[in-house]
């Protein structure tokens, strides 16, 4: 099974991943990778406009970039409500 390395690039600052996780391919690590921005927003509120600009760049066991995942893709918003008056 395939290697994949999450690094966190926020700005200049980058945090790179020395361990990686063994995920079947590169679909299942987006996955990852959107739980992953998920949870570091959920965790850190008080950083969360800071983190609308970090990305985890995916790479592979050769370095290779598989994925750039932003963190603001990671953000649903609620529907929003309908402010018609009927």
């Amino acid at each position: 099974m395939p290697r994949y390395f999450f690094h966190t690039e926020i700005g200049q600052d980058r945090v790179t991943d020395p361990e990686g996780i063994e995920l079947p391919d590169a679909d299942a690590a987006w996955e990852k990778a959107r739980a992953t921005a998920r949870s570091v927003m959920a965790r850190d509120r008080a950083s969360q406009a800071r983190l609308m600009s970090a990305c985890l760049i995916v790479t592979d066991e050769a370095g290779e970039i598989v994925l750039e995942f932003p963190f603001s893709e990671a953000v649903t918003l609620p529907p929003r409500k309908d402010t018609t008056l009927h």
